[in-house]
């Protein structure tokens, strides 16, 4: 079976993110100033050939952890979603 994959990426909460504080300061200059925080992470699809979504998940889990995300800057959730 088919199952569509979502794998969100985002910068740890205790590191700094550069490009959200770029954005940030962007906003800030366009007076949307109610906006206090962004961080910028990744969106990765995978569309997965597997047996179950268990299967699909575990699968996506490992590309993560082996090579999508970095653990010591990043941290990641996955999502089947078909």
């Amino acid at each position: 079976m088919t199952y569509l994959v979502e794998i969100q990426i985002m910068p740890l909460k205790d590191l700094l993110d550069p490009q959200g504080k770029a954005v940030l300061g962007g906003l800030a200059s366009l007076s949307l100033t109610a906006v206090k925080d962004v961080r910028i992470g990744k969106l990765v699809r995978l569309t997965v050939e597997a047996g179950s979504a268990e299967e699909a998940r575990a699968l996506a889990e490992e590309a993560s952890q082996r090579l999508l995300a970095n653990p010591v800057m990043e941290s990641f959730e996955v999502s089947v979603l078909s």
